[in-house]
């Protein structure tokens, strides 16, 4: 068995393979500190081990911190790379960086080139889009070609969600509120041709 040696990539890929317990290697590895030493290529992975151990509050709290903190420096798009330690004395990437203050783009990105080559808008790192999308509106593809998909929300510490989800029938319209007593009220609306089950 493979150690994940402290790498939340490693230990999200033994949970999502089956070669470990998700619950224990959230605890273990992926709850602690949960920012450091995340990365934007596998983070992807970090979340969907999170939820596969029921913690969707705290794949949540990372998207709002690692991810959000690309949004507080300007992003408006996903970066290459990312580490929130750049966010210390840095000036947003959509003004001109004040003297005195680092300049995120010509400074970071240990796994790209140096001198405003960090790419800021990267595939890899739009992770959860796909994640909130599959947990949070709960959205499961069940046939090839989108006829069946099943839809069970994790709201986690949210209200309320509200989204859609393309199929090649056209687009399922979806709002899940989370009531008083906890239990979720959904309002889906899906072509015709869309088997929707909950």
């Amino acid at each position: 068995m493979p150690d994940p040696a402290n790498n939340k990539s490693g230990a999200a890929l033994l949970a999502l393979s089956g070669l470990e317990d998700s619950k224990k290697m959230n605890k273990d590895y992926l709850s602690i500190d949960p920012t450091v030493g995340i990365s934007t290529f596998y983070g992807y992975y970090v979340l969907k081990a999170r939820a596969m151990a029921g913690d969707y509050n705290g794949a949540l709290d990372l998207i709002r911190k690692y991810w959000g903190g690309m949004i507080d420096l300007g992003a408006t798009t996903f970066w290459e790379d990312f580490d929130l330690r750049w966010m210390e004395n840095a000036s947003r990437i959509d003004e001109i960086t004040p003297v005195g203050t680092i300049d995120v783009h010509a400074t970071y990105g240990n796994y790209c080139y140096k001198g405003l080559r960090n790419s800021f808008c990267h595939g890899w790192a739009s992770e959860p889009t796909a994640w909130l999308s599959e947990n949070v509106l709960g959205v499961t593809i069940i046939d090839h070609g989108c006829r069946t998909v099943k839809i069970e929300p994790h709201l986690g510490d949210l209200q309320w969600v509200q989204g859609t989800f393309p199929t090649p029938f056209g687009v399922i319209k979806i709002r899940h509120d989370k009531m008083p007593d906890g239990k979720i009220k959904s309002k889906i609306e899906a072509p015709k041709a869309v088997k929707i089950i909950r």
